[in-house]
């Protein structure tokens, strides 16, 4: 595993249904960047090649082969290639329930878990997460069950400990968590910066220097992030490219593309198929699928193993 799949860009984001509570990412990325985000659950990355280069709050870590990349959940971060040749990785993103799982089954971390370090270096762990990988894709539920739980339970028995409570500094915290709700509940048709700070009572410039202290980014790219997140539901649930840009407040499928493709790593219409099984016309099932430049469109141009190429992702 690693870039002997191609010098071009790959990536395939996919669920193996007998590993519940887990989504699986691995590629290989060189123009591809991820846009400010966060994630419902945990990142436990390992880079096999290259260096990928993972802007976190108030630093930046680089990350090459052997080392493992550490998130907690709604930690905003960036993330693009620290080299020419881009980074490949694979990546596992267990849910919070997956996690506090194994921390009850090793018994030494009171409280819901969090990583402490955000970069370690440790190729055996690195290795385990490969494995995972090659377990699922080969269908060996039992070895990628027992990779997986054993390599959760190596980072949170060397990695971790107590996830800190989250602290609002000031009373622009709580009006920053008031907006949230209010952009949560209007998603799809959310009111201007200067309307949500005159319902909060606030000025605009109040309100969106204490939101970006809260979450990490200014309101408009946390409800872009969010849309995404909604929509990546619907496709779960095996709702139509089309019909989740619409419910989920984007102008149209080809909006919808762009945003998705850039967060995740692959177009909403392949992340879809690997959901519900569906073959697109003239294709197969599983392997890798390409991001195509700009997120606009699928594209599906298979070779070897059924990789699919990435196109100049942006």
């Amino acid at each position: 595993m690693g870039t002997d799949e191609g010098r071009g860009e790959w990536a395939r984001h996919w669920q193996y249904p007998e590993l519940p509570g887990l989504d699986l990412l691995r590629a290989h990325y060189v123009r591809h960047t991820f846009p400010r985000h966060a994630h419902d659950g945990y990142v436990i990355a390992a880079v096999t090649g290259g260096i990928e280069e993972v802007g976190l709050p108030g630093h930046v870590v680089r990350a090459g082969p052997g080392s493992v990349v550490l998130i907690n959940p709604e930690v905003p971060h960036t993330a693009r290639a620290g080299a020419p040749e881009g980074w490949a990785y694979a990546t596992l993103y267990p849910s919070g329930g997956l996690i506090a799982e194994v921390a009850a089954e090793i018994g030494t971390l009171r409280g819901t878990p969090g990583f402490t370090a955000d970069i370690v270096a440790d190729p055996q762990a690195s290795r385990m997460v490969t494995e995972v990988h090659r377990a699922a894709e080969a269908g060996n539920a039992l070895a990628a069950d027992t990779l997986l739980r054993g390599v959760v339970a190596r980072m949170l028995t060397r990695y971790a400990g107590p996830l800190p409570a989250r602290t609002v500094r000031g009373t622009g915290g709580s009006e920053a968590a008031a907006a949230r709700a209010v952009l949560e509940e209007r998603l799809a048709d959310p009111p201007s910066l200067e309307q949500l700070a005159a319902e909060l009572g606030t000025s605009p410039f109040a309100l969106l220097r204490a939101f970006r202290e809260r979450y990490g980014m200014p309101p408009h790219t946390w409800l872009t992030d969010a849309r995404v997140r909604r929509a990546r539901r619907l496709l779960d649930a095996g709702t139509a490219p089309a019909e989740a840009a619409v419910a989920v407040g984007f102008t149209d499928q080809p909006h919808l593309n762009r945003h998705f493709t850039r967060i995740v790593g692959v177009p909403p219409g392949a992340y879809r198929r690997e959901r519900t099984g569906q073959v697109p016309p003239g294709g197969s099932r599983g392997g890798s699928r390409s991001v195509p430049r700009g997120g606009s469109r699928d594209g599906a141009h298979g070779s070897g193993e059924g990789v699919r190429r990435v196109r100049g992702a942006q």
